[in-house]
């Protein structure tokens, strides 16, 4: 077994390498962050056919997504915790195996309670991959050109499998079959199950000894789980009627339950409460949870924009979202770029406000508007900022934090960004269909998308505030861990003073 070991990399930056194989980490944890982004769109213009091919009823159907929302939102900061406890390549192998089987066992299903099944231990599979997989690129990569390259890379790739997973999803549906809607995450299991045992060193787990903290666990786990399952089901039940009160009300009871055991337990907390003292990590979760909310609505209307009102199938549809995949990968690459000259904090507003800019010329579409005149344009625009914007959230949120707590920043990031998808969607989609009202014609739809996008920009705007007044203005990250050395002292400083 190889130790990880520290070294230069070619920028002169030190680079702490897990296994001493940081190319292959990272083509690793790549791979990992676009099936696991992939699956979350991948699905979604297949579902018609999936439904008539299983027989689920309308209600019904919506499970094969919040099957897969409920248990990733829900679990994400068990599985960070897993991670620094049990190790990140223990973690992503059992993740990846989970992930792959059931991703086989979804494309086989003969019934809708098969798949909705599938699709719930896929997200079980998901939220043990992603923190373990950002865990382990924060600590390959932890400062430097080299870090901002890293970044740079997870960020297009999260994002390109998002919106590639509209492109694939509706090429599969309509020239192969639903079926190969989950068959295609299997081989990149496969793949990243090979990359991970090779490249990723069995390293002795970051966190050692104490009892860990079940009942926090449980509590944190039932509660996100909950507060998610009362979000995602207000498709059903207004937000103001007795099931959905009485579900978010339980889930704030839970939570509320587990921040006090937090505060109180003498066994090892799920998350240490302190870690909010870090300015770093409080701002960058505030800010991706805003994120998450609006550009899962933005993606939401813009497929139904595309589909209802312009009249367009599902395998141009997906084609159509892919300038939106191309502008996040040139945002990515601009920001490794611009990351050596500019603080991570300018990069977070600036690609913040393009992309609401973005969002907002999103909103001036029309019934009768086309692609090249409503799409296109806001598109490229949005794409790109959100491409300058994405890996810098991620690694602002892991500055400053311990290597034993990585997973569990990580983990915590994800959970925002998924807990923020789910609230912006049912918000701004209750929202969007108050507009439109009862009437079905291509004018109320396309007011009611309208207002959506234009209220996702808003949100965007929203998260640039508070990039501006929680985020400290910083120098871009330097060829040496002094500065990473330094903002943990600082956290640590502060810690203390509140204790």
């Amino acid at each position: 077994m190889k130790s990880p070991v520290s070294g230069k990399s070619a920028g002169g930056s030190v680079v702490v390498e897990s296994g001493a194989r940081p190319g292959i980490i990272l083509a690793a944890v790549a791979v990992v962050q676009f099936m696991v982004s992939l699956d979350l769109s991948v699905v979604n213009v297949g579902l018609p056919q999936i439904a008539v091919g299983l027989g689920f009823s309308a209600v019904g159907l919506t499970w094969v997504i919040h099957a897969y929302a409920l248990t990733f939102g829900g679990l994400l900061l068990l599985g960070g915790k897993a991670a620094d406890r049990y190790g990140r390549k223990r973690v992503l192998l059992l993740g990846l195996g989970l992930f792959g089987i059931a991703s086989l066992v979804g494309g086989f299903a003969q019934e809708p309670g098969h798949l909705v099944a599938a699709r719930a231990v896929q997200g079980i599979g998901a939220a043990a991959l992603a923190p373990a997989a950002l865990a382990l690129l924060t600590s390959t990569f932890p400062t430097g050109k080299a870090r901002i390259r890293a970044f740079g890379v997870w960020a297009a790739v999260n994002a390109a499998g998002g919106a590639l997973g509209v492109l694939i999803g509706g090429l599969l549906t309509q020239y192969a079959s639903w079926r190969w809607v989950m068959f295609v995450s299997v081989p990149m299991a496969a793949g990243a199950l090979a990359l991970v045992w090779r490249a990723v060193a069995a390293a002795p787990p970051s966190v050692r000894g104490g009892r860990p903290d079940v009942l926090g666990a449980v509590l944190a786990t039932a509660g996100m789980a909950l507060l998610v399952f009362g979000v995602v089901r207000t498709d059903r039940y207004a937000w103001t009627s007795p099931v959905t009160l009485t579900t978010l009300a339980v889930a704030a009871a839970l939570l509320a339950a587990f921040i006090y055991v937090e505060q109180t337990t003498t066994r090892e907390p799920i998350i240490r409460l302190g870690l909010f003292a870090n300015r770093s990590v409080a701002g960058a979760n505030a800010y991706s949870l805003l994120v998450g909310a609006a550009l899962s609505s933005a993606f939401y209307f813009m497929s139904l924009y595309l589909q209802r009102v312009l009249g367009i199938g599902p395998a141009l549809t997906g084609v159509e979202f892919l300038p939106f995949a191309l502008g996040v990968i040139a945002g990515s690459v601009l920001a490794v770029k611009l990351g050596s000259r500019f603080a991570p904090r300018t990069l977070l507003v600036s690609g913040g406000l393009l992309t609401a800019a973005g969002f907002a010329w999103f909103g001036l579409i029309s019934p009768d508007g086309a692609f090249i005149t409503d799409v296109l344009g806001p598109s490229i625009v949005a794409s790109v900022g959100f491409g300058l914007c994405l890996g810098q959230v991620v690694s602002i949120g892991t500055t400053g934090v311990a290597p034993h707590e990585t997973g569990t920043a990580s983990g915590l990031l994800n959970s925002s960004r998924q807990i923020g998808a789910s609230l912006g969607l049912a918000a701004l989609g209750s929202a969007a269909q108050h507009r439109s009202g009862q009437a079905v014609t291509l004018e109320a739809l396309n007011d009611g998308y309208a207002l959506g996008l234009t209220l996702s920009a808003a949100l965007l705007v929203a998260g640039v505030l508070i990039a501006l007044t929680v985020l400290r203005s910083t120098r871009p990250t330097g060829p040496t861990i002094s500065t990473s050395r330094a903002e943990q002292i600082d956290d640590r400083d502060s810690l203390l003073a509140r204790d």
